[in-house]
């Protein structure tokens, strides 16, 4: 498989690192030309556009929102 990286488009998480997007993912004969930014990189065959993102060096996947805790209801 491979991810199609779009350096442009920043993914901001929720603990402050910031990533690039991976656009598309496409079996390795699908390939595209494709404009500078943009660039393929292999992948693995979970990956999924949009849930994952390019750190520079790896695709990680995008971690879910943190849970908030509970804020206690004032009692009288």
């Amino acid at each position: 498989m491979k991810a199609l990286i779009s350096p442009n488009e920043k993914v901001y998480l929720y603990d402050g690192t910031v990533g690039q997007r991976v656009a598309e993912v496409v079996q390795d004969t699908q390939t595209f030309p494709v404009a500078e930014p943009l660039f393929w990189t292999l992948c693995a065959d979970d990956v999924i556009a949009d849930e994952f993102y390019w750190t520079g060096t790896q695709i990680l996947p995008i971690p879910a929102a943190p849970i908030p805790e509970p804020t206690p209801t004032p009692t009288n």
